[in-house]
């Protein structure tokens, strides 16, 4: 009896052999800071679960200003943009953070970002040799990011099967057939919460309108792009190729964000930088060691800002931590901090730090970041409140979240001065609600069936075993516009009714001629 046991667990083994051996995965990765950091932690977990990955990266557009790249246990095909175009690309990204930082952030500077995507997209798509390489590698399967338009364009060109991961919010539901009902799932740049009162709603719905014009807008921005690297007759489109993925993957977790519908093909996958501390270094460990049971606030405003333009912006900064009593590690490249200011003595200023190790840390007590999802990711991981300066981005909806949350609050970049920075630091410090919501959010994220790197493992096996996604798509991928809307529907059943309407109103009419008192009197 045993033996036979023993065979047919062999024999399970042995049909399930073909299902585990190793795929060859190529990830994308054109743009830098905190979506390299996540494409790169994508790649490791792949790496390391045994499949053959190499990266394409493009490299040099502000990747981690004044931190070096690990060096990856996976292969790296990788391109520089130029040094010309790096250093103008910098000024513009320096030039739009002073117009941030005074509250200026708009569509058209959006635009303005989305036109330098397209650029660099065309320096990609002119990387023959590498794409050649890659093309004649045969992968199994892409995994791209998917904000950068240029990421489908670079699949579409090597012809390979892909999954999109999009590193925030639900930024490009509509985009993907996930559109959530208006009354309660607000659209991005709302600025709503899921409780809308009725301008709310009213708010939302005009706003759905007008984001298929700002849809036109970005994919019109790289059309110049498609029609020089696609032959005319097979020419994509970012909408087409974006509803083409296998799967959407969204960095994101209910625990900040608001509870919607999802199809099938959308999984939320958030936390995936978060995890346990590691002891943080002995110079940093005195510095804490200071604060004795103050505790100490963690300040980073994103991996892609290593320092403020605006010196009256940082000054109001420094002055707000030098009115508490907690001591501050801030993220900041000390080359670049101005002469003529004084560093508050309560701060240490650091050029790059381990954000996740200190927010682990016992005697943390805050942190003020810009609101990047993986920042404030960390933040539900290690049950850290959160003072938040929104710059530009997903970055003030998530911090919207955040406030709708309980987990804390945001101050508008324009309106950033010292005393009510301090103020609103020691509110969110010494309210107990904060730090509860945080635990409680902590503890829920926590207590996940899988952590995040399983389920990602899970889902990416998952579409390559199955030989594709086509069975969680949904049919309206397929389906034009107006039958989507049911526009069609509501045309047939509005015409119906008006012919209803219309013979009834006549047959009334009739009837009234027949009975009223002048005909009456004329047959008389």
């Amino acid at each position: 009896m045993a033996g036979e046991k023993g065979r047919a667990v062999i024999l399970l083994l042995f049909l399930q052999f073909p299902l585990l051996q190793a795929a060859k995965i190529l990830t994308l990765c054109f743009v830098g800071g905190s979506h390299y950091l996540l494409m790169d932690k994508i790649s490791r977990i792949l790496h390391n679960n045994g499949h053959e990955v190499r990266m394409f990266l493009q490299f040099g557009d502000g990747m981690l200003p004044g931190h070096l790249l690990r060096q990856s246990p996976y292969p790296v095909s990788s391109y520089s943009l130029g040094e010309k175009y790096v250093q103008e690309f910098r000024d513009l990204f320096i030039e739009g953070q002073k117009e941030y930082l005074k509250g200026r952030y708009d569509l058209s500077a959006f635009m303005v970002f989305m036109e330098q995507l397209s650029y660099q997209c065309n320096i990609t798509l002119h990387q023959s040799d590498i794409l050649h390489f890659l093309k004649e590698e045969k992968y199994d399967l892409a995994f791209i990011e998917g904000f950068n338009p240029c990421s489908f364009l670079v699949a579409e060109k090597l012809g390979v099967p892909f999954i999109a991961f999009f590193p925030g919010i639900f930024m490009n539901a509509g985009r993907v057939g996930a559109h959530g009902p208006l009354s309660y799932v607000p659209l991005f740049q709302s600025q709503l919460t899921d409780r809308m009162d009725f301008f709310g709603r009213l708010k939302n719905t005009v706003m759905y309108m007008g984001s298929y014009m700002v849809d036109g807008m970005i994919d019109g921005s790289f059309q110049k792009v498609i029609d020089e690297h696609f032959p005319a007759g097979s020419r994509p489109s970012i909408a087409d190729l974006q509803v083409k993925a296998e799967l959407w993957i969204y960095n994101v977790d209910f625990t900040i964000d608001f509870p919607r519908p999802l199809l099938p093909n959308i999984q939320c996958i958030g936390g995936l930088l978060a995890g346990p501390a590691k002891p943080v270094s002995a110079d940093l460990e005195d510095f804490i060691a200071e604060s004795e049971d103050s505790g100490f606030i963690v300040v980073t405003l994103g991996s892609m800002i290593s320092s403020l333009p605006i010196l009256e912006f940082l000054t109001e900064m420094n002055d707000g931590f030098a009115k508490i009593r907690q001591k501050v590690i801030w993220r900041y490249e000390r080359s670049r901090w101005p002469k003529e200011v004084e560093v508050a003595p309560n701060v240490r200023l650091v050029d790059w730090l381990s954000q996740n190790d200190l927010l682990g840390h016992p005697k943390v007590r805050l942190l003020v970041t810009h609101g990047g999802m993986n920042s404030l990711m960390e933040a539900v991981y290690h049950g850290v409140p959160v003072v938040g300066i929104p710059l530009f981005g997903d970055q003030n909806e998530n911090l919207i979240r955040v406030k709708a949350k309980n987990m804390g609050t945001f101050i508008p970049p324009e309106e950033m001065e010292a005393e009510k920075f301090a103020n609103t630091m020691r509110g969110v410090i010494e309210n107990s609600r904060y730090k509860t919501t945080a635990m409680k959010l902590s503890a829920i994220l926590r207590s996940r069936p899988f952590p995040p790197d399983r389920q990602l493992l899970g889902w990416v096996e998952h579409i390559l075993q199955s030989g594709g996604g086509g069975h969680l798509r949904p049919y309206s991928y397929q389906q034009p516009w107006y039958q989507q809307h049911l526009l069609d529907v509501i045309l047939f059943i509005s015409t119906i009714v008006a012919v209803i309407v219309y013979l009834i109103v006549k047959v009334c009419r009739v009837l009234l001629s027949f009975l009223s008192p002048n005909r009456k009197q004329k047959q008389n």
